[in-house]
This record gives structure tokens, sequence and C-alpha cells, in this order.
């Protein structure tokens, strides 16, 4: 018996050694990511889900380590289509798979609602892309965003029209959604401040194809440019009918139409497009050429808007993890407000209310085929 329990004790020396790991166990902790990956803008959902999992398989394949113990991050993809009441639902889904952090939701009239989810969880919600000022508003402290807000991205998209292109008069049209709405609420404001005149607003819907009514009834007033405010599944269409019935108007738009898949929606209507992105433009980003190879080699196909955005948004929360030495979802919360990471879209910290401390909007416009940096304005 003594010969056994010697011979046991010299087998478990043995397997320390060559183990020396073995006491503390992986442990596997969720991050959920929200966007729609359904319906007319699933292709911006699905970039943005590239660019977290690019993300957490960087962070896997590197090694996190929080409190001494190897953590292995798992991405927990939900769908929400865009739409507000599917998004609390998914909210709910992934409070329930106890997911440490969220990066979503993509549309600002699905992070909004599924926003107070969080909130009762106590989980973090960074949202990638969601513009409306209202989101970190709320008084929540779990709403962070890595994008600039309506309230900027409204001005420098008036100001630039006003100024660069020479626009006095101007006709606007939003989708009806809290981000079409919001922006086209911040560009009117803008706009009036800087001395346009605003001769119509009109609203249609984020599923509408047929724009022709509104169209003709706006080539009727005759104004110098379009501020569309919706994404580019409809702002595609819109530009391009447009163009079709004769209308020399300018089309503006904000980062829901400046995307790459607008120029195959709008086709040659895509020329007359200019539009603004509420971050830095991806070539003046300090990691972004870097990122564009990593991206497009793993992937196999172009990058549209979100994927940097979705991308940081993971490494913060990671960031968080290890300066609170915990994968307690509490406990990275806490830690959200001391955030200083530099990463691809460059130094990221925040506001009080979760919102960037130094936002940039870049203005787009697009010219045989290609997106076309005309200018950044700094916030």
């Amino acid at each position: 018996m003594e010969m056994r329990r010697n011979t046991w004790s010299s087998m478990m020396a043995a397997a320390a050694i060559a183990f020396p790991f073995a006491a503390h166990a992986d442990e596997t902790v969720r991050i959920g990511h929200v966007a729609p990956l359904t319906g007319a803008i699933a292709h911006l959902g699905k970039d943005s889900e590239n660019g977290a999992r690019l993300a957490i398989e960087e962070i896997n394949a590197s090694g996190l380590v929080v409190g001494g113990q190897r953590v292995t991050l798992q991405l927990d993809p939900q769908d929400d289509a865009g739409d507000p009441r599917t998004a609390t639902q998914v909210a709910q889904k992934l409070v329930d798979d106890k997911v440490v952090g969220v990066v979503g939701h993509l549309n600002s009239g699905t992070s909004i609602p599924a926003s107070r989810i969080y909130k009762e969880a106590d989980i973090v919600e960074i949202s990638q892309a969601a513009t409306n000022p209202a989101y970190t508003k709320q008084g929540f402290n779990t709403t962070y965003r890595v994008v600039a807000t309506d309230a900027q991205q409204g001005p420098a998209l008036a100001e630039y029209a006003a100024k660069s292109l020479g626009v006095k008069t101007v006709a606007i049209v939003d989708d009806a959604t809290a981000y079409g709405q919001g922006l086209a609420n911040e560009f009117e404001k803008a706009a009036k401040a800087a001395g346009m005149s605003v001769v119509s607003r009109d609203a249609t819907n984020d599923k509408a194809v047929d724009f022709r009514a509104i169209v003709t009834k706006i080539k009727g007033e005759n104004p110098d440019a379009i501020l569309y405010g919706g994404m580019d599944a409809t702002g595609g269409p819109f530009a391009k009918q447009a163009r079709q019935l004769g209308v020399r108007a300018r089309i503006l738009g904000g980062d829901g139409v400046c995307s790459t898949d607008v120029m195959k929606l709008a086709g040659p209507a895509a020329d007359n497009i200019v539009c603004s992105e509420a971050g830095m433009a991806l070539e003046k980003m300090p990691g972004g050429p870097t990122f564009v190879r990593k991206y497009e080699a793993r992937f196999h196909q172009p990058l549209q808007v979100y994927a940097p955005f979705s991308y940081d948004a993971v490494y913060i929360i990671a960031d968080a993890m290890k300066r609170a030495n915990s994968t307690d979802p509490a406990k990275i919360l806490a830690a959200m407000p001391s955030t200083r990471y530099k990463g691809v879209i460059g130094e990221t910290s925040f506001t009080a209310e979760g919102d960037l401390q130094h936002g940039a909007i870049s203005i787009f416009s697009y010219k045989g085929g290609k997106k076309v940096l005309l200018d950044v304005v700094r916030m």
C-alpha cells in the first residue's frame, strides 16, 4: 500500500512538472456582437462581425492572462435584423448567455432599446456604429461608443456642403429610423445656422425601394443638394433614381450611406454622392493600412465601414478585463471609464457619458468606382 502511495505521489509530481499550469484550467468567456446579419444591410453587419471575430482570434492566439489564469475569448454573434423589438430579445439572450461585454448594436434604433437590458445586467455595451446622441444621454453607465455622434457628424457635413460645395438650398429626406432622423435633425439645425435654406423635409422608410414621388417633388424645388438620412440599402437606390429623373442636386449622406457597396447600389450616380463617416478615414487611422491587409487576407472580401471599430471595441473590453484583473462583468464595467487604449482607430478614451473624447468626421466622394477622401474634420 505504501509503495502504491509513493508511486502515485511520484506520478502527480511529474505531472506538475510537465504541466505547471494544470491547476489553473483555462476559463472561456463570451463577448457578444450584435448587428443585422439578415436583411438589406446584412453586408454591413457581417463586416462588423468580421472585425470582432478577427480581434478575438488574435487575442486568443497571443494568449490572454487575467488574474494568473489563461482566458479564452469566444464570440457570441447575434442577428437583430436592424429591428428594435428583435434587438431587445437578442440583448436578453446575450445576458442569459452570460457574456462579459457586448460589441453592438450597429444601428441607433436597436442600440437604444437594447441598452436598457444591458444596464439592468451591468454589462458594458460598446456600439461600433450608433451615432444618435440619445444613445449615451440616458444616464446609463454601461453605454459606450467608438464613433462620433450625429451632433458632430451633421454639422461637419453641413459645413462642408456650405463652404466647399457652395450649397445654398437643400432638401432633407430621412428613413424614419432613430439613425436617419437623428442625422437629418442635426444636419438641418447646422444647415440653417450656416445660412442654408431648407426647402423641404420628407420621410420615407428603411425598406423603401421606390422614391420617384419624393424625388419628383424635390426636382420641382430645384435645391442645390439633398441630404438623405439613412443606410446604403436605400440611399444608393435613392441616388440612382434621382439621377434617372434628371435631378441635378448633390446627394449628401452620413456613415450609413458611406460604404463600399453604395457604388453597386447607386451605379454611376455614386459619383454624385458626398458622404461622411463618424470616425477617422481608414487610410488616416494609425493602424488602418495594416488592418485592411489583415482583414482581406482573413475574409477574402473588401472592408465596408465598421470592421475597424468593432475590432477595437473587442480589444477595449479585453483591455478593461486585464486592468480589472477579473472576468467579472461588473468589474470590467468599473474599469471602462479609465480606458486609454491605442488601437487601429487611434487613441480611445471616453467622456463621462461614454462618448469619444476626441472624435473625427471624414468626408468622402466616389469617383470612377473608388471611394475618395475629401476632408477630415477633428472634433
